[in-house]
């Protein structure tokens, strides 16, 4: 069975860096598209970023543009984001994701459990 497995979050001051780490398991021909999401308290979950498992193509969310990286990594089956220049607004879980169609922000049908990432000012 598939599985996504987080990882990575952690406290760091504004202006901080992180990377987020996403294991991928199972059958993992079936995802077209990996992404993270985020969700802070009290709040929707909202999309981050996006990429595509064959070809790398990425998107990203305008409040992340320029400040996070996301990658993948198709011999380890997992993908990542980097995450610089931290914001308290930055401050959520996120999860990673997966989808089994090549998709921009919707459609994902696999979800990690969630790293929390708390940035301090």
């Amino acid at each position: 069975q598939e599985q996504l497995v987080d990882s990575g979050g952690g406290t760091v001051q504004v202006g901080g860096s992180l990377r987020l780490s996403c294991t991928v398991s199972g059958r993992t021909f079936n995802w077209l598209t990996l992404g993270w999401f985020r969700q802070a308290p009290g709040k929707e979950r909202e999309f981050v970023a996006r990429i595509l498992w064959k070809g790398g193509s990425q998107y990203y969310a305008d409040s992340v543009k320029g400040r996070f990286a996301i990658s993948r990594d198709t011999a380890e089956n997992t993908m990542y984001l980097q995450m610089n220049d931290l914001k308290p607004e930055d401050t959520a879980v996120y999860y990673c994701a997966a989808s089994p169609i090549r998709t921009m922000t919707t459609q994902f049908t696999a979800w990690g459990q969630g790293t929390q990432v708390t940035v301090s000012s």
